[in-house]
Parts: C-alpha cells; sequence; structure tokens
C-alpha cells in the first residue's frame, strides 16, 4: 500500500449519532489522498457498529478500538500516530467537522515552505442558535510563516491541537505526545509544539468547525463546560503548572508573563464570570486551589487585565469571596460597582473601605475607570432588580435599585424606562427613580408582556429587558441584573386577538451576568401556520420573484 499524505485522526468515545457526519468531512475533502483513523477510546454504545460500517464504505477508513476506556482525549490520539502512515497528521473531534479544503490548505502552506506545523482558522458555531464565530480571530488574521513562539506570544491563546497539521518527522523527533491520564492535554501539548518549533505557519483559511453546546446535558458536556466541578478547577491548575515547569526546561522562562496573561485572560475569566452562581462550600474549594497558584503568576500579566478583573481577583486572593461575587456581576459589560470608598487623596478604591495593603489598593483603584467623568453615554451604572412580583396574565411588577457610585445623576426623582424589543420592535415602558441615599435611586416599574409589539409572523428567541438613562439630551442603556433564582413563570398570550399565540416565560438567566430573561415561544397557530408560511415566503427565490413583480407593477 502506497503511503497517504495526511492521516486523520478522528477520537470518539459513545458517540454514535455524531460520527458519521465528521468522518463525512473528511470523505468530502478536497485533497483525496488521506488515510481516516477512527480511534475509539473504548466505546459501550453503537459506535463500533457505526465505525466498522463507515470503514466498509471506503478503503481508506481504519477503525482502532482501545482495549480499555481511558478517560482522556490523549490516548485514542497516541494510539493512532503509532499506526498512522502519513507523513502528515490532524486530529479532529467526532462532535466536529472539517470544512472541505481544510486537509488541501494545510498541506499546501506545508509544500510552500518546509515547517513544523500549520495552523488555520476554527469555526465556532453554536449548536442551541446557530451563531457564527471565529476562534481568537486576532491571531489567524493573514498569513504568515512564525519563526518561534518568541516571535508572537500571543499564540498561546490558540491552544487547540485539532486546528494544526503536523509534520510526523516533527513530533517523533522531539518525541511528542499527548499527556495521558489528564485533562486540558491539548494546552500543555500545544505549549510545548510552539516552543519547540523552528518554524510554523499560519494561514486565513477556516480548517476546523467546531461545534459549541454551551447548555448540554452535565453528563454530556464537554470538559470545558464542567467548571462547576471542583476536580475541573484542579485539573486546569495542574495543567498550568505542568506547562510552567516546561517552560523553565525547555529554555523558555521568559515567555512567563505572557502565559501567565493567556490563563488570566482566557482559563480564569471563564471561572469568574460563574462566580455569582456558586455557593460559599464551592467558592471555599476553588480559592483553596486557584489562590496558591495565583500568587505564582507573573505580576506583570495581572497589570495588562482590564481593572474590572483585577478587582474580582484581588477580592478572591484577600479572602473576600461575598465581594467577588458582587464584583463578577456583569463583567465586561460595564456594570458599576454598587460602591467606591475614596481615602484622604481622593483616589476611589472598590467597596465600602480603603484596602489595608499596599497591593490591594493597587489592584481596587478605580481611577482609571473615571466613572465621574466619562462620558454620559458611556457612563458606569449597576441596575438590580430587588423584588419581582408576578401580577395578572403575563405581567410582572419589577422593583429596581440603581447604583450611581460616580454621582452622576442630578439630585432629585430621574426619569428612566425600561426597553425591550422582541422581534426587533422596541416598547419602552416609563417610571421614575426616587433618590434613597446619594448614589443609589429606587423605583417600581409594570411590564405588560402581553403589550410587547410581536411581529406578524410571531418571534421565537430570548430577550433581556434594559434600563435607559437621560441627561441633557444624552441618553445611557445599561444591563438589568435579576436576583440570580427565582421560579420561572409562563404565560400564554394571545397576541393580535388570539391569531398569533405565544408562551412567554420570565427566568433568571442562569449564567454571567445574570439578567432577567424573558423567551418567547410560538405555539399553536402561530407555530403550525404563520411561521411555517413566512420561511417559505422568506426563501431566495420567493423573495426574488416577489421583487421582480414589484417591480413590474410599477
Amino acid at each position: 500500500m502506497t503511503s497517504p499524505d495526511v492521516t486523520v485522526t478522528v477520537i470518539v468515545y459513545n458517540d454514535a449519532a455524531r460520527l458519521p457526519r465528521a468522518v463525512a468531512s473528511l470523505r468530502a475533502q478536497t485533497h483525496t489522498d488521506i488515510e481516516i483513523v477512527i480511534s475509539d477510546d473504548h466505546s459501550t454504545d453503537d459506535t463500533p457498529a457505526v465505525a466498522r460500517e463507515l470503514a466498509a464504505q471506503d478503503h481508506r477508513i481504519r477503525y482502532l478500538r482501545l482495549p480499555e476506556n481511558s478517560g482522556g482525549c490523549s490516548a485514542p490520539r497516541n494510539r493512532a500516530i503509532e499506526i498512522a502512515r502519513a507523513p502528515y497528521l490532524m486530529f479532529l473531534d467526532s462532535d466536529d467537522e472539517l470544512p472541505p479544503r481544510a486537509v488541501e490548505s494545510l498541506l499546501a502552506a506545508h509544500r510552500e515552505r518546509e515547517v513544523d506545523f500549520t495552523m488555520g482558522a476554527v469555526r465556532r458555531v453554536r449548536v442551541d442558535n446557530g451563531r457564527r464565530s471565529t476562534w481568537m480571530p486576532h491571531v489567524v488574521a493573514e498569513r504568515r510563516t512564525v519563526e518561534g513562539i518568541d516571535a508572537d506570544p500571543r499564540l498561546f491563546f490558540e491552544h487547540l491541537s485539532t486546528s494544526k497539521m503536523y509534520a510526523r518527522s516533527f513530533l517523533d523527533r522531539h518525541e511528542l505526545r499527548f499527556p495521558e491520564g489528564i485533562h486540558y492535554e491539548d494546552q500543555l501539548f500545544s505549549a510545548q509544539a510552539y516552543c519547540l518549533a523552528e518554524a510554523f505557519t499560519i494561514i486565513p483559511d477556516p480548517v476546523y468547525t467546531w461545534y459549541i453546546e454551551p447548555f448540554a446535558a452535565a453528563d454530556s458536556a464537554s470538559i470545558s463546560n464542567q467548571r462547576h466541578k471542583i476536580s475541573n478547577v484542579r485539573d486546569r491548575v495542574h495543567v498550568q503548572r505542568l506547562i510552567d515547569d516546561f517552560l523553565v526546561g525547555s529554555g523558555h522562562a521568559g515567555l512567563r508573563e505572557d502565559k501567565d496573561y493567556k490563563f488570566l485572560k482566557h482559563d480564569f475569566r471563564m471561572y469568574a464570570g460563574d462566580l455569582p452562581f456558586r455557593d460559599e462550600e464551592w467558592l471555599d474549594s476553588f480559592t483553596a486551589i486557584m489562590n496558591p497558584y495565583l500568587d505564582t503568576l507573573a505580576p506583570g500579566a495581572y497589570a495588562r487585565l482590564p481593572r474590572p478583573e483585577r478587582v474580582v481577583l484581588r477580592l478572591l486572593r484577600d479572602g473576600r469571596t461575598a465581594d467577588a461575587r458582587i464584583a463578577a456581576r456583569g463583567l465586561g459589560h460595564g456594570v458599576a460597582p454598587r460602591r467606591t470608598t475614596s481615602d484622604d487623596s481622593g483616589v476611589p478604591y472598590w467597596g465600602d473601605r480603603v484596602p489595608d495593603s499596599a497591593e490591594a489598593r493597587r489592584e481596587l483603584d478605580l481611577s482609571d475607570l473615571e466613572l465621574d467623568t466619562r462620558p454620559f453615554p458611556s457612563a458606569q451604572f449597576r441596575h438590580e432588580i430587588t423584588e419581582l412580583t408576578p401580577g395578572p396574565g403575563a405581567s410582572l411588577t419589577l422593583a429596581v435599585r440603581t447604583y450611581d457610585p460616580g454621582l452622576r445623576l442630578p439630585v432629585g426623582p430621574q426619569r428612566a424606562g425600561l426597553l425591550l424589543a422582541p422581534g426587533g420592535r422596541r416598547m419602552t415602558v416609563p417610571f421614575r427613580l426616587d433618590p434613597v441615599r446619594p448614589g443609589v435611586f429606587e423605583g417600581t416599574v409594570r411590564l405588560d408582556l402581553a403589550a410587547a409589539p410581536i411581529p406578524l409572523q410571531g418571534f421565537e428567541g430570548v430577550r433581556h429587558p434594559m434600563v435607559r438613562l437621560q441627561q441633557q439630551g444624552l441618553s445611557h442603556t445599561g444591563l438589568l441584573l435579576a436576583p440570580l433564582d427565582f421560579p420561572a413563570r409562563t404565560a400564554r398570550v394571545d397576541y393580535r386577538s388570539g391569531t398569533i399565540p405565544h408562551e412567554v416565560t420570565a427566568e433568571p438567566e442562569g449564567r454571567n451576568p445574570g439578567r432577567l430573561q424573558l423567551r418567547w415561544r410560538p405555539v399553536g397557530v402561530t407555530a403550525h401556520v404563520v411561521r411555517p408560511v413566512v420561511r417559505r415566503l422568506a426563501r431566495p427565490k420567493v423573495r426574488k420573484a416577489a421583487k421582480l413583480l414589484s417591480s413590474l407593477l410599477r
């Protein structure tokens, strides 16, 4: 048998339903001289039968079954490397796909210039809503060959092994294999590959399709989506320590600050957004694992973070877990703290007291947020629902408290509006915020979801009400944070005299930032008649014909 140009390994475990889709994406590659190895981590479902049937359909497919389950991705990949016959290797997870030109594009880059590996763009697809995005677009924006990771340490952020095509000789020369018995193996493997490679080529072409299921059931969620498990925290920190040891041992200790920044900005940041939803027992275990490692990170890595993230980190490191949960609400959305306290020189600090230590004062100093001087449209306020009371039909009465730590709002009552736009049509409910004390206002607003302006074809989706403030002709729109846990309430609404009925559910968002979430679901004639007709009319050929007819009738 002649050697194929590329071996692509598909790792699988109990994924009989999605394996055919992954393999089909390989069989559809424009470069056809490939070997496909299905590496099964001892599945207990129908995966073996599905894999054997796929192998019978295409002589390029080989099926490898591990004698026992390894519990991770590393062993099935390593076993496949052992039997791979091609000089170039790629890896695919059974729940993902390769775009049609992935193999062709990465192999062409190898043949253009001899490098240790080539890599391209990863397209992420949200399974729940179909939204598409590019993973770490800033590092794959242009075609280039990088002469070692020192030339661009930002690449530590792109730690996926599946977006790359490796020269087999490179992996063998350095005895580089996936670490077995640990999770987050990609991070260690990729850090090693980056540091050991003399040169690698980046292309902006899409080479991997990564399907994201953020709300998968806990027992089927990916490792990255199991952040609620303390073992997940322990695994992630363990891998970071292994990477740190490797950087020192391989002569790359100078990259430590860049790698630490990546950990804080990416890995820790994912946990930070979850903090408001964790109980005290979880937080105590989290800080016991995380804080000793945070103490080892380069100070320069902290200094590169946005101020709100530095505040959360400092509060955690000081054991102020309750305050950290408050500070973590709305990270990345310009949500203000509830309160600031100034020292004798006028420096504002997060919270109700001036920090004791010099390090805490440096990290909790909010001067750079310019809470009292930034333009009103970008000012920072904090809007919280303090009480939520269901009313008749689909109505809700909300008690809202607004925090204004920069004292941007004048003394006295404030006119505010609750904004909601289901189906792109805006609904504004005016209400008044009365002063309680300097920097704090409270008000009540009644939201009747039966009055929402639903389009004729109905609306299916989620919306989060916003709060609008106005001052001297300028407006500011901010998030409305809800209680983290309240009973969901569903009501049927017969919009337009019953012609487009919907079920509307009010519920807590359940993830950062934790807003009031309103969910519309068409029912009855809306779901079974109106929307199917609209979909048919919305097809490109129908729209084109309608435009043509319209132009002829003018």
